[in-house]
Formats: structure tokens, sequence, C-alpha cells
């Protein structure tokens, strides 16, 4: 057994569940079904998967690719369980968790593969969407109301038909 070795690999697990763990936390503190410990397995499991892979004689790209496929597809049926759709508010739920945990799986893989580094920075971009992205949704609703209500102002077609004309002369 090569301790070196095995301590690089148990590193890269702990990372990943660190990921996981802190989208989880995001999660949690908002509220939503899925949380640390469902972020952090997710993540934990998709690094170990990837390790195994890449540790078993004989793999090749297209089992690394098979894995790949399997945990995306599979983890998305996950993801599905969050989301729920309440046909008397005319609105989904639970899609920005499913995201998350999609994206954790990812970012386990990622761990698993030796790209820790990169997985924390991507981590931090999910982070900064999923906690800021609700906001700017929100102010382009607002200002798209603003444009249409301006748009649809009593005489705003006559004003608009004057500035085509005045743009073909």
């Amino acid at each position: 057994m090569n301790w070196m070795l095995e301590t690089e690999l148990f590193g890269r697990l702990c990372v990943a569940v660190l990921i996981g763990g802190l989208i989880g936390i995001n999660r949690f503190l908002h509220r939503k079904p899925a949380g640390l410990r469902t972020h952090a397995l997710v993540s934990l499991g998709s690094a170990l998967a990837v390790m195994l892979v890449f540790r078993l004689p004989g793999s090749d790209a297209q089992a690394y690719s098979r894995v790949a496929q399997g945990l995306i597809t599979g983890i998305g049926f996950l993801g599905a369980g969050v989301i729920l759709h309440h046909p008397q508010k005319y609105r989904v739920q639970g899609l920005t968790t499913a995201a998350s945990i999609w994206v954790t799986a990812i970012l386990g893989m990622a761990c698993g593969a030796g790209m820790g580094g990169l997985a924390l920075g991507v981590m931090a971009l999910a982070l900064v969407v999923i906690n800021f992205g609700g906001n700017l949704e929100h102010l382009a609703e607002r200002l798209l109301h603003r444009w249409r209500e301006e748009d649809s102002a009593p005489g705003a077609e006559h004003d608009r038909r004057q500035g085509e004309r005045r743009d073909e002369s």
C-alpha cells in the first residue's frame, strides 16, 4: 500500500465533501429540501466513483466516459425528486436545488479526477449564482415590466410609428 497515494486520494475525497457541504449548507439555510448531507454525499460518491475508475486495471477513456455519463444522468433523477409542481400557483419549485445537486456531482467528479482547485473555483461561481441569481431575476423582471408598461402606454404605438418614419427618411 502506497501511503502517499492513499493520503492524496483521501484528500481529494475531503475536498469533495467540503465542496458539497458548503453548497448544501447554503441550501439548508434557505430551507430547501436537500441540504448539507445530500450535497456532501453526492459529491463524495461522485469523487469516489471517478477515483475507482482511474484505479481499475484496464480502464480506458471509454470507461471514464461511461462513468461520467452514468453519474450525470443518475444524479439528474435524484435532482428530479426535489422538483415540485404547484398547479394552483402556476409555478415549479426546486429547480435550483436540483441544479445544485447536479453541479455538486460534477464538482465531486472533478475532485476525484484531481482537479480540486478548479472544483473550488466553480463552487464559488455556483454559490454566487445561487445567492445572487434570484435578485438579478427580480431586477430583470421589474425592468421588463417597466419597459412593457412604457411600451403599452397610450400613444406609444403612434410614437413608435413616428420614429420609424423618421428613420426611413
